[in-house]
């Protein structure tokens, strides 16, 4: 057993609220550890120290906070195992799957080393007569981030790095499921040579999330989870004056098309539906195939594929092809669902409610199952469901299958698999989703692109990474500058123009 507290001015401190929550081994699904929940008090006290450190980091020119990206991205690959094994024990996601989530965070950090090129304004000299104008970029201050368990490694890098590249000081509040690679990532990035206080992780529920959104010393915040709750942050950040950022849930379609390099299909049905054990907001979990004919070979090609995935903890390695989902609740929860879409009418072709792993039979296991036959007014169809599920919805013809996708509430990432590049063109212009795949089913952009979704699936005007981020954290200041030679005597009562 092992405690875990907060990350407050630099070092590791214990929680003082009385109040904690288990930490489970999910493939055993065993107590091995607690993680302290925060008072308000304790969210103010880590406000207090970034408050502190920002004025100063601010000042520090973004040569030298790049150059403690720089090496912040040497210390991730150096710790690269050790931060995946950690990962892989709190959250079950295979030892793989583990070293991708910190491989992509860390390519988020890479792309923060270019702060220098990302906080230039721009300059017009002569705009007026003895008038130069010019725009800067400057920090917010103290900026927060609430982020998920399912990638404990990765989100959280995609919220703290640019907006300490930027010149701010954060607030991480992580997911209690998963909370030691936060607390980790802090560590190293003190090593880095970030000051004590730029970068605190405090752990917590509600009360720790109501707290960052009432504090009137954090300037904004970012948020990625269900939609309910992105809903309920972007509404009470909104109200307290925050900018705010929120990104909620999916349901991701992949339209297959006749002419689709069938092979080529379902294996990026299997890696994107089911890896992770689905629990991605990137995952795919409807497969859309136009016609009866595509349909019938669809699912043919799928169910042995599906039938033959490995299921295991993560110390199995790359024997194993997922793991179990997080919680007892997250397992629960599927397995209703899976129960709903047969109640509803689905055809459950391959069935995993059932699998039991011999020595794990307390884990938070679910076998892949896939659906057939599956209609948009199904609730398998309309929720997010977060597991290895896959449905499989047929379309009559690609308006039918487009309209699947553009239709539903929410527009996360989408993909086309075809042949057709004139049909592809079509599908990438017309569709209402933020993320789009031609031949490729997880469309997550890389680090120097921004991620975010449409419809319910985000709030707010900014995505994440990429110069987005770099937007989120800053604010544009504009001047307006003339000198003693260009000014004329007397007052001038009119707005100044151009004429």
């Amino acid at each position: 057993m092992y405690e875990i507290g907060h990350f407050i001015g630099g070092k590791r401190v214990a929680g003082k609220s009385g109040r904690s929550a288990e930490i489970f081994n999910p493939a055993t699904g065993e107590v091995q550890g607690t993680v302290a929940l925060a008072s308000p008090d304790e969210l103010r006290a880590a406000v207090e120290n970034a408050k502190a450190a920002q004025p100063e980091w601010a000042a520090t020119n973004p040569q030298r906070r790049a150059r403690v990206m720089m090496k912040f991205v040497e210390l991730l690959n150096r710790d690269m195992d050790k931060l995946a094994e950690a990962l892989s024990k709190e959250h079950g996601k295979t030892f793989p799957d583990a070293k991708g989530d910190v491989q992509r965070g860390l390519e988020v950090a890479e792309f923060c080393i270019a702060a220098p090129q990302m906080m230039k304004g721009e300059f017009s000299e002569g705009a007026g007569p003895g008038i130069d104008i010019y725009s800067i970029r400057q920090p917010l201050g103290v900026v927060a981030g609430i982020t998920p368990f399912n990638f404990p490694a990765m989100i959280p890098m995609w919220k703290f790095c640019p907006a300490i590249a930027a010149g701010n000081a954060f607030i991480l509040k992580p997911s209690e499921r998963d909370p030691s690679v936060p607390m980790m990532l802090a560590e190293l990035m003190l090593e880095a040579g970030a000051p004590a206080g730029i970068l605190n992780v405090v752990n917590g529920d509600k009360g720790a999330v109501d707290a960052i959104l009432d504090d009137p010393d954090i300037q904004a915040v970012g948020f990625v989870g269900s939609t309910p709750i992105a809903q309920y942050i972007y509404g009470r950040g909104c109200s307290n004056g925050k900018r705010v950022q929120c990104f909620g849930g999916a349901k991701n379609h992949m339209i297959v098309m006749p002419d689709a390099d069938m092979d080529k299909a379902v294996d990026a049905l299997i890696g994107a539906g089911y890896g992770a054990a689905g629990e991605r907001c990137m995952a795919v979990s409807v497969a859309v195939p136009v016609g009866e004919e595509t349909a019938d070979r669809l699912v043919e090609k799928l169910i042995p594929k599906v039938e033959a995935l490995k299921i295991g903890p993560w110390t199995a390695g790359d024997d194993v092809d997922f793991g179990p989902l997080v919680t007892r609740e997250a397992q629960k929860r599927v397995l209703g669902l899976v129960d709903r879409g047969v109640e509803e009418g689905a055809k459950l072709v391959v069935d995993g409610r059932n699998f039991k792993m011999q020595g794990y039979e307390d884990g938070f296991f679910v076998g892949a199952c896939l659906f057939d036959n599956v209609t948009k007014d199904m609730d398998i169809y309309k929720t997010e469901i977060f597991g290895p599920v896959l449905s499989v919805a047929r379309a009559r013809d690609y308006e039918d299958a487009l309209d699947l996708p553009m239709s539903h509430e929410y527009g996360n990432g989408v993909a086309i698999f075809t042949r057709d590049g004139d049909a592809a063109r079509d599908f990438a212009s017309r569709i209402n989703i933020g993320m789009v795949g031609i031949n490729v089913p997880i469309p997550v952009p890389l680090a120097y692109y921004t991620f975010g979704g449409w419809k319910a699936s985000g709030f707010g005007d900014l995505n994440q990474h990429g110069p987005d981020a770099f937007r989120f954290y800053t604010r544009t200041k504009t001047v307006t500058s003339r000198w003693p030679s260009g000014i004329k005597d007397g007052a001038e009562f009119s707005i100044p123009t151009m004429k």
